[in-house]
């Protein structure tokens, strides 16, 4: 199926995407978005098929503080990985930013592969956008977010978490259900499932009193 995209839309994804990400990083939100592909007519979905689609951003959006400021993250993206040529040419920052962005992908793959790019940063303002797995199903996208929940990021997920309980706290509830549905017979102690672990590691790190609130980064 072919997907008709509409030009007028592209200022709309634009503000969408700028509202994702802290204004301190305007200058490099904007040039990630300068690379994405919002004018190609058609989007390649899981499987190698094509669907044709209302939006390539779903209107469905998490609304979080971060450093005070409030942001608001697409639930899921639709259009497909920038040219490769033009992504290597971004910098450092600016390559973290596009593969926060594409942390929405509706494919699950490339979410996974976006993720594991990102398992050795330790940039605040990427929590927002990698705690959500937890929150979601995928085991193999768990595993990966394992790695990322680490010495070096953990005080991150603490300050993220204390900044935004009520978040958590329902993070939390998605991330049994899950087990419930899909990982009970496999894990049938809740202790054994990986959410749970990554989970029960940032709590621990928050009530042992060990974190400390560091400066923007």
């Amino acid at each position: 199926m072919i997907f008709w995209f509409k030009k007028e839309n592209y200022s709309e994804y634009r503000g969408i995407l700028f509202k994702a990400f802290p204004k301190i990083l305007k200058s490099d939100v904007e040039a990630v978005l300068n690379i994405l592909p919002f004018d190609i007519n058609n989007v390649k979905l899981t499987g190698g098929q094509y669907q044709m689609v209302d939006n390539l951003i779903h209107s469905t959006t998490l609304t979080i503080q971060l450093d005070h400021e409030l942001l608001t993250i697409p639930y899921r993206i639709y259009f497909n990985e920038p040219d490769s040529e033009k992504e290597s040419k971004l910098t450092d920052k600016q390559q973290i930013i596009l593969n926060c962005i594409y942390l929405r992908h509706h494919n699950g793959y490339l979410r996974q592969k976006r993720l594991n790019k990102l398992v050795d940063k330790n940039e605040y303002w990427l929590i927002p956008f990698t705690i959500q797995f937890l929150g979601e199903y995928v085991n193999e996208i768990l595993q990966v977010l394992d790695k990322h929940v680490n010495d070096k990021t953990i005080d991150n997920y603490v300050r993220f978490v204390n900044e935004n309980l009520e978040y958590w706290q329902q993070t939390e509830s998605r991330m049994i259900s899950y087990w419930n549905e899909y990982y009970r017979k496999l894990y049938p102690k809740l202790k054994d499932y990986i959410g749970w672990q990554i989970a029960d590691r940032i709590n621990k790190h928050k009530h042992n009193g060990t974190w400390h609130k560091k400066g923007k980064t």
